[in-house]
């Protein structure tokens, strides 16, 4: 009856969000990520915790969750705040660190990532692509992994893209289908491709 116990307590925040996908990984015994009180996993989200360390990934109090949280076999951590809203398709993958503040809105189908993903060089990528395949993600890695910093109350438009060492500034807004390779200032609303400031916010808009 304890171990039912331990398992019903471990799996309370996903069960109350239907994600089964998160309750069959933490009943397996593999990391998944922190949820603080009242954290919401949707049924769509996905957490991919390949490095293996559950507290890499911590979602804050009353954060909702409809996408995809991902810390590869080299490293990463995602950090996110309270009361904050990740859509559906939206993809957050870190090899270094994510760190989202409070209040911060990232709408559907947005790409964040601190790294290149994949090595330039082919001989690298392929390899790399065999280690996925077979044994998992690589511990030894290097992907020019930048911090991404997002500060509190932001908002992120739906299929923007935020590229990998950008900080985007307390009340930023970003564009849908923006494509953010440098920092964003606060209170500035940015859009395009490369983005670009569009306007800062009047004094009543923040």
């Amino acid at each position: 009856m304890s171990i039912l116990s331990t398992l019903a307590r471990r799996c309370a925040h996903a069960i109350d969000g239907l994600n089964l996908h998160y309750i069959v990984r933490r009943l397996t015994g593999r990391a998944t990520c922190r949820l603080h009180r009242e954290a919401f996993l949707a049924h769509s989200a996905r957490i991919w915790n390949a490095f293996g360390d559950s507290d890499r990934i911590v979602v804050g109090s009353r954060s909702h969750i409809r996408g995809e949280l991902m810390v590869l076999g080299h490293g990463g951590r995602i950090t996110i705040g309270e009361w904050c809203y990740v859509g559906d398709g939206t993809r957050i993958w870190s090899g270094a660190s994510i760190e989202i503040g409070n209040r911060v809105l990232i709408s559907h189908s947005v790409n964040i990532f601190d790294n290149l993903s994949h090595p330039i060089r082919a001989a690298e990528r392929h390899e790399q692509a065999k280690q996925i395949f077979t044994l998992g993600h690589p511990r030894k890695l290097s992907l020019d992994d930048r911090p991404i910093k997002i500060c509190d109350d932001a908002w992120i438009g739906a299929c923007a893209m935020v590229m990998r060492g950008v900080t985007i500034g307390e009340g930023g807004i970003v564009a849908a289908g923006a494509v953010v390779t440098k920092d964003v200032p606060a209170y500035s609303i940015v859009a395009g491709n490369p983005a670009t400031i569009v306007r800062e916010l009047s004094p009543d808009e923040r």
